[in-house]
């Protein structure tokens, strides 16, 4: 057992940049996941992870969109968390995966942004959704399931391989039944939250396990940031 902190490093924009970079020379869909969370484990507060970032996670938060090629979520968690477009530098789009094409094309998704959002639907979802979102300036794609692999392989056809996925759970635990995650970004906030909050990763399957390597850990304000990454050399179970 090792002592992590007190920590003597003070890290600037630059360093921190260098810790959190992508793997050099991706030839597929890296896919790096990002969520806070409270000491007691709620991954929510009121239903919107607002309540529980600060300072520490919010700077994070800016660095992963801008190292991204591509900003992956669930429509849930869009209208949850009021989600707007790509602003200011970060070139990223935000790819929204939604079976039923249920967005509003009036929010700050469509209305405020830099970059048009990529809707990944199906083709049950309705035809005149489709076409509202589609007006409202997003590119609409139309695949034949919202299965992690499909998902994935569209974002690779159109080179995206940095995937940052910010949730919801449901999208997270899809991604952790297929073993798509490659690394998990969790900031544990230091509030104790309690109630019916639910996890980061959630599905109505079987559980899985799957082994993952500790390799960073960073704290500010009392809040804890770590990073993990796949271990390559485990065998999944579950």
């Amino acid at each position: 057992m090792r002592a992590l902190l007190p920590a003597d490093d003070d890290l600037d924009d630059d360093g921190l940049a260098a810790r959190y970079a992508y793997p050099d020379a991706l030839g597929a869909p890296y896919v790096r996941v990002s969520f806070v969370a409270s000491a007691d484990g709620a991954s929510s507060v009121g239903g919107s992870s607002e309540g529980l970032t600060g300072a520490a996670d919010r700077r994070v938060f800016r660095l992963l969109r801008r190292l991204a090629d591509v900003v992956l979520v669930g429509a849930g968690t869009v209208r949850a968390e009021d989600y707007r477009g790509v602003r200011g530098s970060t070139p990223a789009p935000i790819a929204v995966v939604t079976g039923s094409a249920d967005l509003d094309p009036g929010s700050r998704l469509f209305t405020d942004t830099r970059v048009p959002p990529i809707v990944l639907t199906q083709e049950s979802a309705p035809a005149d959704r489709r076409q509202r979102l589609a007006v409202a300036g997003a590119d609409v794609v139309v695949l034949p399931r919202l299965t992690p692999d499909v998902l994935l392989a569209e974002l690779a056809r159109r080179g995206l391989h940095r995937v940052l996925c910010e949730g919801g759970p449901a999208l997270v635990g899809d991604l952790v039944a297929a073993d798509a995650v490659d690394e998990l970004c969790l900031t544990v906030a230091p509030l104790l939250v309690g109630g019916p909050a639910g996890r980061v990763a959630a599905g109505p399957g079987s559980e899985h396990r799957h082994r993952l390597d500790l390799v960073d850990v960073l704290t500010e304000e009392d809040a804890l940031l770590v990073r993990y990454r796949r271990a390559h050399d485990a065998t999944p179970t579950g």
